[in-house]
Parts: C-alpha cells; sequence; structure tokens
C-alpha cells in the first residue's frame, strides 16, 4: 500500500481540512482504497458540497410529484396510473477530453439513471455548448460530440427529440454536455435504491469493471489546465448495445418480486452506488472484491472499487431469488455475480482475497460530507444602454441573424438522431417543445431544455427566473400543462466569490420562478469547475422541463399554414434590447441589463395561450426569445413554407429595432382564423394582444421596411451550419 503523503491527499482532491475529518471519522489514516472512496464520494461531482445549501431553497413539492430529488431520478404522476421518470446530467469535463466517448457516455449514464427507476426510456434530448465558431478547437469538438450523442442514442433505440446547441467564446475551453433522458413507468412499479434486509446477497450485473474512467468523478469537480489533454484515461468507454441488453434484462427482472433495491454505477461507480444504497438504507455492506466481473488483468481492488466503467448496474435481491435473476441476465447475455451481502453493522467492509482493504463506517462518509457555504457577492446590475434605431432594411439584419452561428437551423445535428424510432414522436425537433405520444394514445408527453447565458451573466436573478420561464412558454406553446423541472447548473469555479455569486442569483431566481408557476424541481445535476486556466463559462442553469397534453389532436406547432390566419402578438412589447442578439449582430455589443421577467404575466399568458389551443382556436404558436418578433415570425415562416406579411404599430415606427428584435419575455405569436374571439377572450382575461399582420404569400413583407423571399431565408438560414462542419469559413 502507497504511504498517505501531503502530495498524494493533494492529487485526491482533498482538502488539508478535508483529509483532517476523515482522520476525525476514522479514528486512523486511511489506506490507499480508503482514501480514493473518500475522494470520490466527497468530490464536488458527488457530494455537491457548494450547492447544497442553495439547492435546499428550490421548491421540490406539488401535486403531481412521487419522488423528488435524492433519488437516481424524478417521478412526476401522469395520471391513468402512468408516470413520468426523468432527469438531466452533464458530462462536460469527459466532452472536452474525448469528445464522442464523452458525450456518448454521457447519453448511456443518464438512461440508466432513469430505468433504475423502472421506466423504459421513452425520448432523450440534449443542450449542448461550444466555443467560439472559429476556435481551432470548436469544429472537432462539435463534430465528436453529435456523433456520440447520435452513435449511442440511435443503438440503443431511444429517439433523440429535442434540445439546443449553442456557440460563444466563454465555452471555448470548457464545453458543455448535458443529456436528458424522460422515461415512463407504472405509477405502482417504482424503483428505489436504498438498501434493506441484513443478510440480502448484493449483487453486481451488466459489462465488466475495466480502468476507464477511473477518478472521473475527481477529474470532473476541478478546473482544466494545460495539462488536461492528459486526462483521457479518466473519461469511460460505453457499448450502447450492451446498453439495451440491460435494459431489457433490468426490466424484465422488475416484472418479478426479486428487487429490494436498485442502483446505476455512475460517477464513482461501485462506490457510490453501495455506499448510497446502504446510507439510504442504514444498513452496513460486505463485498468481495475478487468476484466483481473485471475485463483487465491484474485489477485492484483501489481501480474496481473507483472504476467508472460502463453500462453496470447493482442491486440487492430478496434470498431465493439470485438464481432466477442469474437466469435472466445470462439470457441477456449480461455478467451476473453475487460480491457481497448486507449487514447490520452500518460500516463498508471490503475483501480482498480474505484480506481486509478496507474498513469504513458509511453514513458519516456518506452524509458527513463537507457542505461549505462559500463566499460570494452579488453581480453588478448593469448599465442601461442606448441603440441606434435607423432601419432601412430590417430584414438584411434577419438574415444575417438568421444565417450566423446563433440562429442557424440545427438540422445538421438533429438529422444526425433517430428522432422518429418508436413511432411515438409528434412533434419533432425544431418544435417549441417535443412531443411523444403516450401508450393510452390519446395523451402526449412533451419536453424542452432551455437556458440564455448572456441573460445569466448579466443577472444571474432575472437570468435564473428567465430559463425556467423559457421553459414553462415552451411547454405552453405547444398545448402542454407544465408539471415539473429537472435542472443543470453549469458554473465555473465555486470558490471565486463572483462565480459564487452567479449560482446563488440562479437559483434564487428559479426558485422564485418555480414557486410562482407552480413548476417543481424534482431532479437534477450540479456541474462545477467549468473553467480553463482561470476562464470560466457564462454561467447556464440549463432547465429540462416536461409538461402533459391530455389531447394530442388538439396540439400547436410553430409551422405557419395555408389559408387567411391572423397573426397576434401575446404578451406586451416594451422593445427591450439589453443582452439582445440583435445587438451582438448589429453593434457587437453584449452589454445591458437582461429583460425583466414577469412571473405573473407568464403565467397568466401561457394558461391563457393553453385555453386557446385546447379550445381548438390556434393553428400555429410560437413563443418569443432569442430574436424577437421578426426571427419568431421567419421561423414560423420557414418551418410551415407560407410567408406573411407584418404590419409595424404606428408608435413604434420611430423604433423598429425595439420592435421587431426586442427580446421582451411573456410573449408568443400566434396564428388564427377567428382573430376577433381571440382578441375578445384575451381581453376579458386581461392578456395583451394584438393583431399585427397576416400569413400568406412566399417571403416575409415589411410594409415600406421591404420584403424577402423565403427562399433567400432558407437559404441562409439551413446553409450555416453544413458549411461550416464542412471546413467553411465560421
Amino acid at each position: 500500500m502507497s504511504k498517505i503523503t501531503p502530495e498524494l491527499i493533494a492529487e485526491h482532491g482533498l482538502t488539508v481540512e478535508e483529509y483532517q475529518k476523515v482522520l476525525e471519522i476514522l479514528g486512523r489514516e486511511p489506506n490507499l482504497v480508503e482514501l480514493g472512496i473518500f475522494s470520490v464520494m466527497w468530490s464536488e461531482h458527488c457530494s455537491y458540497k457548494s450547492s447544497k445549501k442553495w439547492l435546499k431553497t428550490l421548491p421540490t413539492e406539488g401535486p403531481h410529484v412521487i419522488q423528488g430529488p435524492g433519488e437516481n431520478a424524478g417521478v412526476v404522476d401522469l395520471g391513468e396510473g402512468l408516470a413520468a421518470v426523468f432527469k438531466i446530467e452533464s458530462h462536460n469535463h469527459p466532452s472536452f477530453i474525448e469528445p464522442y466517448q464523452g458525450a456518448a457516455t454521457g447519453v448511456g449514464g443518464i438512461l440508466r439513471d432513469v430505468f433504475t427507476m423502472g421506466a423504459r426510456p421513452a425520448m432523450n434530448l440534449n443542450a449542448l455548448r461550444f466555443g467560439s465558431p472559429d476556435h481551432p478547437k470548436t469544429r472537432h469538438l462539435v463534430a465528436g460530440v453529435v456523433s456520440g450523442i447520435g452513435g449511442y442514442g440511435n443503438c440503443v433505440g431511444i429517439p433523440t427529440v429535442g434540445g439546443e446547441v449553442d456557440f460563444h467564446p466563454a465555452y471555448n475551453g470548457n464545453i458543455l454536455v448535458n443529456a436528458m433522458t424522460v422515461g415512463l413507468a407504472p405509477t405502482d412499479r417504482i424503483f428505489y435504491s436504498a438498501a434493506a434486509g441484513p443478510g440480502n446477497p448484493v449483487v453486481y450485473v451488466g459489462s465488466k469493471t475495466g480502468r476507464d474512467g477511473i477518478h472521473g468523478a475527481t477529474m470532473a469537480s476541478a478546473e482544466f489546465d494545460a495539462d488536461s489533454e492528459e486526462k483521457r484515461p479518466t473519461v469511460q468507454v460505453g457499448d450502447p448495445f450492451t446498453e439495451k441488453l440491460l435494459i431489457e434484462a433490468c426490466l424484465e427482472l422488475m416484472s418479478t418480486d426479486a428487487i429490494v433495491a436498485i442502483q446505476d454505477m455512475g460517477a464513482a461507480g461501485l462506490t457510490s452506488s453501495s455506499f448510497e444504497m446502504a446510507s439510504k438504507g442504514g444498513v452496513g455492506v460486505e463485498l468481495d472484491l475478487e468476484l466483481v466481473p473485471m475485463r483487465e488483468e491484474g485489477m485492484t481492488p483501489y481501480e474496481l472499487m473507483l472504476s467508472e466503467s460502463q453500462e453496470r448496474m447493482l442491486m440487492v435481491l430478496k434470498p431465493g431469488r439470485e438464481d432466477l435473476a442469474r437466469s435472466i441476465f445470462e439470457k441477456w447475455d449480461l455478467d451476473f455475480a453475487i460480491i457481497g451481502r448486507l449487514t447490520e453493522t452500518g460500516r463498508m467492509v471490503l475483501r480482498w482475497h480474505g484480506e481486509t482493504v478496507g474498513d469504513l463506517p458509511i453514513d458519516p462518509l456518506a452524509l458527513a460530507s463537507p457542505e461549505y457555504d462559500r463566499p460570494w457577492e452579488p453581480t453588478p446590475a448593469a448599465e442601461p444602454i442606448n441603440v441606434s434605431q435607423p432601419m432601412e432594411r430590417p430584414l438584411d439584419i434577419l438574415k444575417d441573424m438568421l444565417g450566423g452561428p446563433d440562429l442557424s437551423s440545427r438540422r445538421w445535428v438533429w438529422e444526425q438522431y433517430d428522432h422518429l424510432i418508436g413511432g411515438n414522436t409528434i412533434l419533432r425537433p425544431g418544435a417549441d417543445a417535443a412531443v411523444i405520444r403516450l401508450p393510452d394514445g390519446r395523451r402526449g408527453l412533451a419536453a424542452t431544455t432551455d437556458c440564455t447565458p448572456r441573460y445569466c451573466y448579466a443577472d444571474p436573478v432575472q437570468g435564473g427566473r428567465q430559463a425556467v420561464a423559457e421553459s414553462w412558454r415552451n411547454l405552453c406553446a405547444v398545448g402542454a400543462k407544465p408539471l415539473a423541472v429537472t435542472n443543470n447548473l453549469n458554473f465555473g469555479n465555486p470558490e471565486r466569490p463572483r462565480v459564487m455569486g452567479q449560482l446563488v442569483g440562479c437559483v434564487q431566481g428559479m426558485g422564485e420562478a418555480c414557486r410562482t408557476l407552480d413548476y417543481p424541481v424534482v431532479s437534477g445535476n450540479v456541474s462545477l469547475y467549468n473553467e480553463t486556466e482561470g476562464q470560466a463559462i457564462l454561467p447556464t442553469p440549463v432547465i429540462g422541463g416536461i409538461g402533459l397534453v391530455e389531447d394530442v389532436s388538439r396540439l400547436a406547432a410553430p409551422g405557419l399554414e395555408k389559408g387567411d390566419l391572423a397573426l397576434i402578438l401575446i404578451g406586451a412589447t416594451q422593445g427591450h434590447l439589453g443582452q439582445s442578439l440583435y445587438l451582438h449582430h448589429v453593434e457587437g455589443r453584449e452589454e445591458g441589463p437582461p429583460p425583466p421577467v414577469d412571473l405573473a404575466a407568464e403565467r397568466r399568458n401561457g394558461e391563457f395561450l393553453r385555453q386557446q389551443i385546447a379550445n381548438g382556436q390556434i393553428v400555429a404558436a410560437h413563443d418569443l426569445s432569442d430574436g424577437g418578433l421578426l426571427v419568431a415570425l421567419a421561423e414560423m415562416a420557414l418551418i410551415g413554407g407560407v410567408g406573411a406579411e407584418l404590419h409595424l404599430p404606428e408608435e413604434w415606427q420611430e423604433r423598429p429595432a425595439e420592435w421587431l428584435f426586442g427580446e421582451d419575455q411573456a410573449r408568443y405569436l400566434v396564428a388564427v382564423k377567428d382573430p376577433e374571439s381571440l382578441l375578445s377572450a384575451a381581453k376579458e382575461a386581461e392578456v395583451p394582444a394584438v393583431i399585427i399582420g397576416k400569413s400568406g404569400g412566399d417571403g416575409l413583407t415589411l410594409g415600406n421596411l421591404g420584403s424577402m423571399s423565403l427562399s433567400e431565408l432558407r437559404n441562409a438560414h439551413e446553409s450555416w451550419f453544413p458549411n461550416y462542419m464542412s471546413g467553411g469559413v465560421a
């Protein structure tokens, strides 16, 4: 065994103070195996030691919530005996180091979080952030990540139906890969991870354990530096075909009465899964590590406990059900091994060929991980800005925006994903939210991922509110009732007060929005230390939201349809251009405060729109976000292949930039056949609504401000991504 030195302690990511706590808990010096266990369990990635204090402030309960944070995934009641099981997770650091495997295993990991709960995965989404297109690594990273997501998800047979792809220089040295899975399960067949029953067997199933991913959790809890390329061994390697077998085997065993508890081996592998199961159940565990299936020779207890090899699960079975379980896993050509048993001791005892190589108290290690109240400082309020107004050719500006990295079509990305497999996808990528058909055939489940990092950087509180509100709007825009969210909080180094202040502010804003909208947080992930050599990412709290569609025949989609349709803008317009894409594209500035978020207006306007969709009043709908009104209109026209004429209201003639490109919140653009009926209903509901144009033709017309064909806009919109990925100008 290696001698425990200050250098070795530092290599394991433990501070001097944390190591002193280790000594207090053990009453002695740890051996190397035990030090490694403390290292991963107390890593930021596994322990949430910088964020726990603030995560506790989020609302986590609601009438639909079956299981909130604390399990592998959140569970929400969909009615009629059906539950949605969902979560989002990050694989940021691995994806930067090894983009294909990093992204692929991110998908595999989130799938396991969901089917561990007894749910069959039904759809995947992802939220991707890359550096500037002209950075030398960006094209390589985009290609690898997208290929990895498609390569894994397609092979497993789960449709990838939605997400987002953004570019910004802040992600040059640290990309973000957030993967979300939504699954379906009977409400009376949800499985949990709390171990129970001293004497019950502890069973390992799935793939063999190798040396890949060792110290992956610790690596994901530290900044990148000049030597980060050397961390490739800490990136796991995935096998989607084995994952598919594992899904089917687990679900088959779950149809029996054999399972007491089940946990996937994710970050920190066998260590986290065994400790968490035992701690939740208040029991002890004894493991014989030589019984762990190994794919490499000469593996050590240290490597076995810390490996993050993929496609593995840990179970506690009822006595006497071992042979049944073994037969199922062997039928699916997967490893099955009884590697230990539960005890009453409250300790984790690890043996290697009869010799004790680890003996640790479970609760102090699992529950008493450090919890820091880190110093933080609020982000100073941004100064108001002045924006130039002359716009002789607004459609040229629109074309430039639609044909650039921020707003160009993501078709190149999502066409690499199988978004139709399973035959239940109703609304595909490109809609405000994806929708799949539920097994009853009548109802649908909607899902979306959303965040606007530049808003969060300028004002974390407003940015946190806006991320939740945009998720809410995207669900409402398709006619879904928002039920709950999962979140992925991506930030820089929390030891920097300004960065910690960003996290605190975003969580405060998210909490306010979730409470006002009755939209609780049921699961999530925190990813910190996303920075390279002191350069942090933009604060990026991604919100994954789900909602229920009661009747899929009454969905709303964003594409305009042929016919004499009136275009109605729902929500109040002030013309806010701070932090807008217009400001960035036209004036090269990222300045000013973000648009304020009126949560009461968000709720009122969203509920009104959902009611009108359910009543069959809405032909097409789209929320207003990046780029404002004109971008939303162009997207609706391009999706539907139908042009439109926009009427600029008289009071806005002198401020066209604000009217056309302002990013005011709580707004939707809808197309209707009976505008008077909608306007009357809006007035009664005290919802601002105004007719701003009509559909028709084969181009966009802005009165005396010009016109442009859809074909010209489409060429700009569709060409940037494939041109860029084929080596064209960024």
